[in-house]
């Protein structure tokens, strides 16, 4: 088989979002002819609580190599697990492809700085490499226009890092083209010296078959026949604050017809051990919503209780951003579940097809963050449509064959097909 190297500075059992994208490839690739090798950073270097039941979901024969990381200093100067771990990662990458033979290297960001030894590498051992951009790179976050802000400072050296981590670079991919499009852009040489393509998170049907067979129980709602409720789980992004302000108008105005609906958003705190840094809380206040239709519980859960509350649930909300590339990775768990969807995305998000194909849900689509209007004069009749749809759906409404190449399995064939093509 040929061999893959794949550099992951967190990998389970953090609790992180972009674990899985790791995982999920390394569970497949053997079944299109490639060994993956992970190199990561030992789990206790990391900040987050970890969630060891998500080395469950391991492969069993899946070959894990673990480097020590420089350890979080007092007053906190670095965080970033790819800064910390930066040296000991190339140090033992540099001696696997040394003395094994390593077809390829692969390198999913963030962390962002770990891209840097993609070119090192190539330099210093002649690999091949890609890096998969999990999230954009170059990015103007709120609060990058202040001048000397963290954020500013970030995007600012990323502007910088950036050119240079991308240079060699053989595949450039992403979870949406959008993603990746702007790093096209600014390197415009990768036109014509790199294969792209784009691939979803996708679903991976067998980590439903692990809840479904653990005792794991929900336990921040309880069903209730009288009570709809929605799960929103995941980070609540710094763009999705405009359209959330526009829902919640509509509610506060049209109480009487959410009063039996109860929007559960779980995991959306500031940081991801932290159990009072409300992110939704004020806003759903302001507009008279908070624990009567609106529920947040900040803090982050571990990924199979995520899974057994959405077993539980009525359905999944799903809330978008401004910006066109999001493309949220519960739309895949939401299918598997067999969950009816409602979703708020901008209408150039590939959520929105793999929805409406999939005939999982409702969507209200808006055109970025000048569309407001549209939201708050749709929000209402698509509740009301939503409201309609799940009360005829049964799992086997979804149309399977449309969903089956937004799997984990399809995607990681895809990237085997482009990693092939360069290799």
């Amino acid at each position: 088989m040929k061999k893959i190297l794949i550099i992951s500075p967190k990998f389970p059992p953090s609790n992180l979002a972009g674990v899985h994208r790791s995982r999920l490839f390394a569970q497949h690739l053997p079944q299109y002819g490639w060994l993956p090798v992970i190199l990561t950073v030992d789990e206790k270097y990391y900040e987050e609580a970890l969630d060891h039941n998500l080395t469950k979901l391991l492969p069993g024969n899946l070959r894990i190599e673990k480097v020590n990381a420089f350890k979080i200093s007092k007053p906190k100067i670095i965080g970033d697990i790819g800064l910390r771990g930066f040296f000991q990662l190339y140090k033992r990458a540099k001696h696997i492809i040394k003395t094994e033979k390593i077809d390829f290297l692969y390198i999913p960001i963030p962390s962002f700085y770990v891209a840097l030894l993609g070119r090192l590498l190539h330099k210093s051992t002649g690999i091949s490499y890609g890096i998969d951009y999990i999230d954009p790179w170059v990015h103007k976050f709120p609060g990058s226009e202040k001048i000397f802000s963290r954020h500013w400072f970030s995007t600012h050296i990323a502007k910088v890092l950036e050119p240079i981590a991308v240079r060699k670079a053989s595949l450039i991919t992403g979870v949406a083209e959008g993603y990746y499009e702007g790093v096209l852009n600014r390197n415009p040489h990768l036109k014509l010296t790199a294969k792209c393509g784009a691939m979803p998170y996708g679903g991976e049907s067998l980590d439903h078959k692990v809840i479904k067979n653990s005792n794991i129980q929900p336990y921040l709602f309880e069903k209730n026949k009288e009570v709809i409720n929605l799960i929103y789980a995941g980070a609540m992004l710094p763009k999705a604050y405009l359209p959330l302000e526009s829902i919640l108008k509509v509610l506060q105005n049209n109480f009487s017809d959410f009063q039996n609906i109860n929007f559960h958003f779980i995991g959306t705190g500031i940081s991801s051990n932290s159990t009072n840094s409300y992110l939704i809380k004020s806003l759903a206040e302001k507009y008279n919503v908070w624990n009567t239709i609106i529920f947040e519980h900040p803090k982050r859960i571990p990924y199979l209780d995520v899974l057994s509350h959405l077993e539980a649930a009525d359905g999944v909300f799903i809330l978008g951003s401004t910006e066109p590339h999001y493309t949220p990775s519960k739309v895949y768990q939401a299918v598997l579940a067999g969950k009816p969807i409602f979703a708020v995305l901008h209408k150039s998000s590939t959520a929105v097809q793999v929805i409406e194909k999939s005939r999982v849900g409702t969507v209200l689509a808006f055109d970025g963050e000048k569309d407001m209007a549209t939201i708050e004069n749709n929000f209402l009749p698509k509740a009301k449509e939503y409201l309609s749809f799940i009360n005829h759906f049964t799992p086997e409404n979804i149309n399977t064959d449309a969903f089956d190449k937004y799997s984990a399995k399809a995607v990681t064939k895809k990237l085997v097909d482009l990693i092939e093509a360069v290799v």
